[in-house]
């Protein structure tokens, strides 16, 4: 016999649904269970710790699965998703009680570590970004997206600044072209979630048009970008890449934004690093980012990590920003007040996320609902006083009453996570769910009246009517008056001690009952569903007041910050000069008790008389620290914060180096001298008139002569 005549039906129809994503881990769905087949079972059984187990599969041959019962899913899929693996959920598209043939099943999403909506994937402080590459020679293009709150950047350049900048967003998932593969692990080394297109996905011709028909658009002169820009060609791999996977509802992309070089500070991923801004190179130590951070929502605290890895060099935006913090410093009670309320916020981007792709629970719709009431209330609290920087804020936060009005006539304030559970719709709204939940009542009603009859008429006190899905409605008798059953009670259960019995009469109701109550539930999704749709229109609206409430929350944490830590506001300007009187490092401060002070320490340099400070000492005297003292304080400074310092004049900065450490790079064949050269030459081949250098014991790597001809050499190239 054929071997393909041996498969069963289900196991023919697993293999046809696999043969179309063989780079997933298949989640097949067998009525109340996910399952998993032979590899991927064996990945899922290691991943998840669920037990392996094999049955035949209508052949000799024996099948290995695992599975886990389908509520489990949000348990389970952010452990897969986590662990690097790409997952398809394949679903159930028809009820099998209204088919006498197999149950249709197809993919209806893919999840993989760089498209993700779950919650049990996402973290909420940080984002969640897909990144594509894509080289035309010597030009860089790269595209991020964070599918979860719908921001869309390109930017291009040399290879130095896009492998920055994969670093500092710290991409989930990155998708590249197949013939740039080895060129790609070369030059931007092993990340563990790479997916390969085929060279035809990053076409010119087939980007633009992907990422006009997304737009809706003729042209991109709109967004302020050029057609032969390289990072357009990794952005429409993108776009391509959630029809892929599935991810078709993406009105909530309504934008490109472009990472332009000159607007901010540049840094590459050693300095990131070495800094420690955004992670601590110890387990137990703290990054700047950690001492900073007073934000009150995810949303601001993913733009304050924005603003860290981007400091600005515009004069203008970094004089409005430390005018604002100073304006809310001397109201402090409008700091308190304005915390509460921002604490009080849902993260606003994500939940347009879910309402846009239909993934939004009644819940978190009554979340929206409550915090748009918040936005009016924070516009109460900026016009109360007459604020003159808050003022751009305020008048760009909109109310959306018509979006609460919307809410509040429509929704249960107390409506469930699970639509499934009912009570979504609020009553009046509808005249047709109205009447079905009065029948439905009615009907429970009418249920309590026979069971007072019939406890009256057979004299069991005992007697209770329950429901379960087998058998529905039914009565049930305890064993000790069972002798007492009318005979017109049809038996449908014998247990220990009791016995289960229905009526005619029951059943009637029953139907009566359970109609109305599916009727309900149907009449209930639909009419969220029409909910839903009317909130898509205002997805700009809603997003527009994410931003801004994002940066008003970022503001008034850096406030909160300089009253805690005792933070001035610094002078900035354009001139060459960096002066730092009684300055801290914020981070080992924040880390020293009251007993233990930091020492502060003072910083002049100027282009004409003081280009150069040579810092000598023994060892554990903390030269390293004043370093990246200076380095963090002109960084706080150029993201808008006050500083660690009693006075702080600062010249705007356009780059950053830091050569701090020794170390090796051995899997690249690189010795601990030649990473330190590597680096210097990076620093000296890209330094401005207004860059800040940062070095550390250069010429360490080699003998003694040798390292300080190096460091010799350098200290007169830079002078």
């Amino acid at each position: 016999m054929d071997l393909e005549k041996k498969v069963t039906p289900l196991m023919r129809q697993y293999y046809k649904v696999k043969d179309k994503y063989p780079d997933a881990l298949l989640l097949f769905r067998v009525g109340d269970f996910y399952e998993t087949f032979h590899d991927d079972a064996v990945k899922a059984s290691s991943i998840l710790g669920i037990i392996l187990t094999k049955r035949g599969a209508g052949s000799n041959s024996e099948t290995k699965l695992a599975g886990f019962p389908h509520h489990s899913l949000n348990t389970y899929l952010h452990k897969l998703v986590k662990a690097g693996e790409r997952v398809a959920i394949c679903e159930q598209l028809e009820d099998p009680k209204k088919t006498k043939s197999i149950v249709r099943r197809g993919v209806t999403e893919l999840i993989t570590p760089g498209v993700a909506l779950n919650d049990g994937i996402l973290e909420q402080k940080s984002n969640n970004f897909l990144a594509s590459v894509f080289n035309i020679k010597n030009q860089y293009g790269i595209s991020f997206l964070d599918i979860s709150t719908g921001e869309l950047l390109i930017a291009e350049g040399n290879l130095e600044y896009v492998k920055n900048l994969l670093s500092n967003y710290d991409a989930k998932e990155i998708l590249v072209c197949k013939k740039n593969k080895s060129d790609f692990i070369n030059e931007f080394g092993n990340y563990s979630s790479v997916f390969y297109f085929d060279d035809w996905v990053f076409n010119k011709d087939f980007a633009l048009e992907k990422i006009k028909n997304h737009f809706d658009v003729s042209g991109l002169k709109g967004f302020g970008i050029s057609e032969n820009n390289v990072g357009l060609l990794a952005c429409g791999s993108i776009l391509h890449y959630l029809d892929e996977t599935q991810h078709k509802k993406l009105e909530h992309i309504t934008k490109i934004n472009q990472i332009i070089d000159s607007s901010h500070v540049w840094m590459d991923q050693f300095t990131v690093a070495n800094l420690e801004l955004i992670y601590s190179n110890s387990k137990e130590g703290k990054s700047l980012i950690d001492i900073i951070d007073y934000t009150s929502s995810p949303m601001g605290a993913r733009m304050l990590k924005r603003w860290l890895i981007h400091p600005l060099l515009d004069l203008k935006k970094l004089n409005f920003r430390h005018s604002s913090v100073d304006e809310i410093i001397k109201n402090k009670d409008l700091l308190f007040s304005l915390q509460e309320e921002l604490r009080s916020l849902s993260d606003l981007e994500r939940i347009i996320a879910k309402v846009v792709t239909f993934k939004i629970s009644p819940r978190e719709l009554v979340q929206l609902k409550e915090s748009l009431n918040k936005v009016k209330s924070i516009k109460d609290l900026l016009s109360e006083k007459s604020l003159i920087n808050l003022y751009k804020i305020n008048s760009s936060l909109d109310c959306c009453e018509s979006i609460i009005k919307l809410l509040e006539q429509t929704l249960n304030n107390e409506a469930p996570v699970n639509i499934k559970k009912g009570n979504v719709i609020k009553e009046n709204f509808n005249s047709e769910l109205d009447e079905l939940r009065s029948l439905s009542i009615s009907g429970k009603d009418y249920l309590n009246k026979i069971l007072e009859r019939e406890k009256n008429n057979t004299g069991i006190t005992s007697l209770k009517i329950s429901f379960n899905n087998v058998f529905g409605y039914f009565i049930e008798v305890r064993n000790i008056h069972k002798d007492k059953v009318p005979e017109d009670w049809i038996r449908k259960q014998t247990l220990v001690n009791a016995e289960r019995y229905i009526t005619n009469e029951l059943k009637d109701y029953e139907a009566k009952i359970l109609g109305a109550e599916e009727k309900i539930s149907v009449l209930e999704s639909k009419l969220f569903e029409e909910l839903i749709i009317k909130l898509i229109k205002d997805v700009e609206v809603i997003q527009n007041n994410s931003f801004w409430l994002a940066n008003l929350d970022c503001l008034v944490g850096f406030a909160n910050l300089a009253l805690k830590a005792k933070y001035n506001k610094p002078t900035l300007n354009n001139s060459k000069d960096l002066e730092i009187i009684k300055g801290r490092h914020p981070v080992i401060e924040s880390q020293l008790s009251q007993d233990s002070p930091y020492i502060p320490n003072d910083i002049k340099l100027c282009d004409k008389t003081n280009q150069i400070l040579m810092i000598t000492g023994p060892n554990m005297s903390g030269k390293s620290a004043i370093l990246r003292q200076t380095a963090l304080i002109v960084l706080l400074a150029q993201i808008g914060s006050f500083v660690p310092a009693e006075k702080a004049k600062i010249g705007i900065i356009d780059k950053i180096f830091t050569r701090v450490g020794a170390s090796d790079n051995i899997s690249a064949g690189e010795s601990t001298f030649m990473v330190e050269m590597n680096e210097s030459a990076s620093i000296i081949n890209n330094i401005s008139k207004n860059s800040l250098i940062l070095l550390d014991e250069i010429g360490r790597g080699t003998s003694t002569y040798d390292g300080i001809s190096i460091a010799w050499a350098i200290a007169e190239f830079l002078h």
